[in-house]
């Protein structure tokens, strides 16, 4: 088992940047796919990106394709989410979450452990 705790969100203005941490934990990072998810008020948890073990492989929505990068350092058990061009419609809570299971999900009923959210609110 796994805990995450995600850091780094707040505010800024439509077209900064923030990077997003979610440091694992119990069990190392390691041994899991790590994936960033968002949900916004009124709306589904949605995918924002996912990782490979070993970092060497990532997938994006197309929502935030070209503007976020997902990575990972396994040696300090953390997967960050860094965050360029903010839109306004990127505002959300966003969500780490960690799979036990193989191959890249873009569903949240495939992740098996949560972190607690952090609120980036991106102002226009």
């Amino acid at each position: 088992q796994v805990q995450l705790v995600e850091s780094g969100g707040g505010l800024v203005q439509a077209g900064g940047s923030l990077r997003l941490s979610c440091a694992a934990s119990g069990r190392t990072s390691s041994t899991y796919r790590m994936g960033w998810f968002r949900q916004a008020p009124g709306k589904e948890r949605e995918f924002v990106a996912t990782i490979n073990r070993s970092g060497s492989s990532t997938y994006y929505a197309d929502s935030v394709k070209g503007r976020f990068t997902i990575s990972r350092d396994n040696a300090k058990n953390t997967v960050y989410l860094q965050m360029n061009s903010l839109k306004p419609e990127d505002t959300a809570v966003y969500y780490c979450a960690a799979d036990e299971g193989w191959g890249p999900k873009r569903r949240p009923e495939e992740y098996d452990y949560w972190g607690q959210g952090t609120q980036v609110t991106v102002s226009s």
